[in-house]
Parts: C-alpha cells; structure tokens; sequence
C-alpha cells in the first residue's frame, strides 16, 4: 500500500514538473506523456492488486487493454490506424508470458528474468515483421496509419496489454490442469 502511495506521489511530482516543461515540449507531446503517466500508474496499482490472484489478473489486462482502447476514442485515433502497433505488442506480450514462466519454471526468478528478456529480444523481432507487412499492406490499401507519439504509444500498449492477458489467461486455464 505504501509502495502504491509512493508512486502516485512521484506521479504528481512529474506532473508538475511536465507542466512546467510544457513551455518547451510539443503539445501533443506532453498530451501523450501525461496519458502515458497515468495509464502506467493504473497498470501499476490494477496489476499489485490483482498478482496473487490467478484468476483474475489476465482478465484485469484484457480490462486495461480495453481502458486503452476507450482512450484512443476519446483522442479520435481510428483503430485501424494503429491496428500494426496493437498486433506488435499483442505478439510481443503474448509470446513474452510464455518465455518467462518456461524460464521461471526451468530455472526459479533469475530464469524468469533470463527467459523474458530473451523472449523480449524475440518476440520484439517477430512482432515488428507483423507489425511491418500490417503498415506496408495498410499503405498499399491507402489506409492511414501515420503514426503519433499518442497513437503508437496507446496502440502498442493496447496490444501488450490484450497479449499479457490472454497469455496469462491461458497459464491459468493449463495450471488448473
């Protein structure tokens, strides 16, 4: 609990210290990185809440991929427009839950680590081909995907976040076998 008090006073701390800055930073810049702040903060204190119960937690960052998703209506960035980042980091996530609980099953906490930073490097590499051919096909069909510091950073934490949840989603369905 203290821990979570902590942040959110860093969090304030920062915030002014950005509308301070907000002078010298773009604006749609410092939009982005305040959204950025707050969502990190609520993946934060929803994913401390929710860690040691197995049920709930791959369903909490469906929830909050959903939240990011809400986010980009409000900002009125079109899904297909970062439809690519999306599908990334639902790759990168998805396969990355994988990595780390093989490593942590093989190898304790340091293999969790080693597995997930290995499964970070690949799943980093498999997610930009998709991501990749997803903008080129989209280019080809003249969908915009012209890409915001706001919409890349919601987009691809949207994907992380769906990616995360269903991984950890299936890790308990097995676990229950």
């Amino acid at each position: 609990m203290y821990g979570l008090i902590f942040i959110i006073s860093k969090y304030f701390k920062l915030l002014y210290q950005f509308c301070i800055m907000k002078k010298r930073l773009d604006h749609h810049l410092f939009k982005a990185i305040t959204s950025f702040i707050g969502l990190s903060i609520l993946i934060i204190a929803i994913s401390s809440y929710f860690v040691f119960d197995n049920k709930f937690i791959g369903v909490s960052f469906i929830g909050l991929g959903i939240v990011n998703l809400i986010l980009l209506g409000l900002f009125k960035i079109k899904i297909n427009a970062v439809y690519p980042d999306i599908i990334f980091g639902l790759i990168d996530n998805g396969v990355l839950v994988f990595a780390a609980v093989l490593g942590g099953t093989y190898a304790g906490i340091f293999g969790a680590i080693i597995g997930g930073a290995a499964g970070n490097t690949i799943t980093d590499g498999i997610g930009g081909l998709f991501e990749g051919y997803i903008a080129e096909h989209q280019r080809e069909l003249k969908i915009d995907n012209l890409r915001t510091a706001m919409s890349t950073m919601l987009g691809k934490m949207a994907g992380c976040l769906f990616g995360a949840g269903i991984g950890l989603i299936i890790i308990y369905l097995i676990s229950l076998f």
